[in-house]
């Protein structure tokens, strides 16, 4: 079964820009998403996938767990993969319904049995950490990474002082409590109540999971402390956007001297590689054991039983999340039996056991102070409220995306406005609405700008599109990096050795501007650049030159224009033969290449029609980017242009695609409705209201045979 182009554009679409945006929050602590928006898409490829199983690829983001390892650290290979796991969608007490109901389905459970016994345990918003243990004593703490291979990240891991060096043989402080228990009680106060027990034998090979973070009180002293460094005039400093990213970037520093002045936080939830020691039956004697031996574990960890317990749990978190020391973003349930946990296993990379049950986006009050317009690396034009600055879910808020102009007047934003800010993720908040009645008289109506505010080209919205684009792809700064690696690739001008990290350094160094600057680099250019050998650089001044001589539907596909495809740039090829022919043709011309609409026309015709884009061509054409060009296809005569057509009912010999494409072919419109303006209905077995509908208006009727008589006339 073939896969539809569609959906096959979509799912490549779909991991290039999940790709970039897990390296962005992994790797670079940048993010650029919310979490939201991020699950939204990934949950779209998931479905792409099952829907599709040819389209699964080893790389795809949904085989994978986290991101890339940083160059700089040893890799560690997880012996127990430290895997991801689910997120309830809905934040409200049903999410721990769906939860229970989904695990008693796949356990066959039924109304009257048992309730499931669960743990409940805070979702801590941290960076995840395996420590490994060997008879007692730590050995090396790892990274999640990708799931499988991570950072050795043990010195750092050292410096946190809740982390035992070597593991408790002694007695442990008592249980943890049960569901209700302790449920508004400090962190440190039940310990001390419970009845004191012996401890179980400590494995010789033990891997525990957990998650470090940075509690809120430490975090604004740290923040305060590099206030004090910028105002003494220090070098390379700022203030950390949030404690998350302070955490993550304290445990991924290649000095450990700079680690240790970071004041981390530890718990551990859960374990991966056991060998020997003692036999657990239940997830919740694990954690007990686990804190046993010294390893700190969440007072807020309980039992639960049931969807009931879960729903307790979830509201009490809830109630309390703002007074906690540290930021939470939501709460985890997982089946507390082991055996259970085996028999329900795994979907993909996520254990059906267990799940995230996230809480609310956060909300506080703000004024716009302006809204600017932000241009991404594709073109697309954002309207960006900017914010006086507030706090909200641990974050301080500057901007606050508006995503178009329909949304903008939609919630109605305007410069002065006083409105509600969601923080819907990590970095990226947004406006829920305005509060009108504190609105300024006077305020101006927002209208997105006609025009790219980065290059002055164009900016155009296509008919059911939401987003205004530049139109400026070959000359707007904004998408310079995205036109260069679109041009270079294998597919359009393929240029050997031209990749994503060399094009991101020859444009913040300057060196580039636009892509006729790929041929006239030099020598020293490219040698000049950081580790860019001579014998690199003469490879990739080879590949330039060879890659000037390519094809026309080449060249057009590398241009990067709206909707221009490699089958769509064959097309255009073939039916005007020449790339001048392109650029001059009108609108009405381009409709008649085979497969074009009117989207694509006029996403061409704007395209040429940009100064810009034609400097661009000419440009490289003058620096010997050539192909071979031929004659316009002869253009056969349309003798149904103008008509429209209506197809009803099963016909003889033609599926109702190979009818359509034939009518179109001839210069027919097929519409999905009978009016006054049609002129044919094509009728076959079974024809339905259709058909009464085209004898009610008079409309010609025909058969398979009077269709065929119709094209061959």
């Amino acid at each position: 079964m073939s896969i539809p182009a569609r959906d096959q554009e979509r799912a490549d679409a779909l991991r290039e820009l999940l790709h970039h945006h897990a390296h962005q929050y992994y790797v670079l602590d940048a993010p650029e998403l919310p979490d939201a928006e991020y699950d939204k898409l990934f949950r779209e490829l998931q479905a792409l996938e099952e829907k599709h199983p040819e389209l699964l690829t080893p790389d795809s983001p949904t085989q994978r767990v986290g991101g890339r390892i940083l160059e700089g650290f040893a890799k560690v290979r997880h012996q127990v993969p430290m895997l991801s796991i689910r997120t309830e969608t809905d934040i409200e007490a049903s999410g721990a319904r769906n939860f229970d109901a989904r695990v008693r389905r796949e356990l066959g459970l039924k109304e009257g049995d048992p309730p499931v016994g669960y743990v409940a345990e805070l979702k801590f918003d941290g960076l995840a950490i395996s420590l490994r243990y060997e008879n007692g004593t730590l050995v090396q703490a790892a990274t999640r990474g990708d799931g499988e291979i991570g950072e050795d990240v043990t010195q750092n891991i050292q410096t946190i002082g809740q982390i035992p060096l070597r593991l408790n043989a002694g007695p442990h402080p008592g249980p943890l409590p049960q569901a209700g228990e302790g449920a508004s009680q400090g962190e440190d106060s039940l310990s001390r109540k419970r009845e004191r027990a012996g401890v179980r034998a400590i494995p010789p090979v033990l891997e525990v999971r957990g998650e470090v973070f940075m509690r809120r009180a430490d975090f604004e002293r740290l923040n305060e402390l590099q206030r004090e460094k910028i105002a003494k005039g220090a070098k390379n400093e700022k203030t950390f956007v949030n404690p998350r990213n302070a955490a993550a970037g304290a445990v991924r520093q290649l000095d450990p001297a700079i680690a240790r002045q970071r004041p981390l936080s530890f718990y551990a939830y859960g374990w991966g590689q056991i060998e020997g020691g003692p036999a657990f039956e239940t997830h919740y004697e694990v954690l007990q054991a686990l804190r046993a031996w010294g390893l700190p574990v969440s007072e807020r960890t309980v039992q639960a039983q049931g969807a009931d317990d879960l729903i307790a749990y979830h509201q009490a978190v809830g109630r309390d999340r703002d007074s906690l020391p540290f930021d939470i973003d939501g709460v985890v349930y997982k089946v507390d039996s082991l055996a259970l946990q085996k028999q329900l296993g795994f979907v993909t990379r996520e254990p059906r056991w267990a799940v995230a049950h996230k809480f609310p986006a956060q909300e506080q009050l703000t004024t716009v102070e302006s809204i600017d317009i932000y241009v991404g690396r594709t073109g697309k034009l954002t309207p960006v409220a900017r914010l006086q600055p507030v706090f909200v879910g641990g974050v301080t808020v500057t901007n606050a995306t508006l995503h178009n102009e329909d949304e903008a007047r939609r919630k109605d934003v305007r410069v002065g406005d006083t409105v509600i800010v969601r923080r819907a993720g990590d970095v990226i908040p947004e406006v829920v609405s305005v509060v009108a009645e504190k609105r300024v008289p006077g305020a101006a109506q927002f209208t997105m700008p006609r025009i790219c505010p980065v290059c002055g080209s164009a900016a155009v919205r296509e008919e059911g599109e939401v987003d205004y684009r530049c139109t400026g792809g070959l000359f707007c700064g904004a998408q310079r990096k995205q036109a260069i690696l679109h041009f270079a690739q294998r597919r359009a001008m393929d240029v050997e050795g031209l990749g994503e990290k060399l094009v991101d350094q020859m444009v913040e160094a300057g060196v580039i501007r636009t892509l006729p600057d790929l041929y006239r680099l030099g020598l020293a250019n490219l040698v000049a650049l950081e580790r860019m050998g001579e014998k690199s650089a003469q490879n990739l001044l080879a590949g330039l030159e060879q890659s000037k001589g390519t094809t026309l539907p080449r060249f057009l596909f590398g241009l990067g224009i709206r909707h221009v495809g490699e089958s769509t740039a064959r097309d255009l090829a073939r039916h005007f033969g020449k790339l001048d022919g392109i650029m001059d043709a009108s609108v009405e011309q381009l409709l008649e290449v085979p497969d074009v609409g009117p989207i694509v026309a006029e996403s061409v015709h704007a395209f040429f029609q940009q100064p810009h884009n034609r400097e661009v061509i000419a440009q490289l054409r003058a620096c010997g980017v050539h192909w071979e060009e031929g004659e316009p296809a002869v253009r056969a005569p349309k003798p149904l242009a103008g008509k429209t057509v209506v197809l009803t009912g099963t016909l003889p010999t033609l599926s109702r695609d190979e009818a359509k494409d034939m009518l179109e072919a001839a210069g027919a419109k097929v519409a999905g409705s009978v009016s006054k303006k049609t002129d044919y209905v094509v009728a076959g077995a079974e024809a339905g209201s259709k058909l009464d509908k085209a004898r009610e208006l008079g409309v010609a009727v025909l058969d398979e045979d009077g269709l065929r008589t119709l094209l061959a006339s």
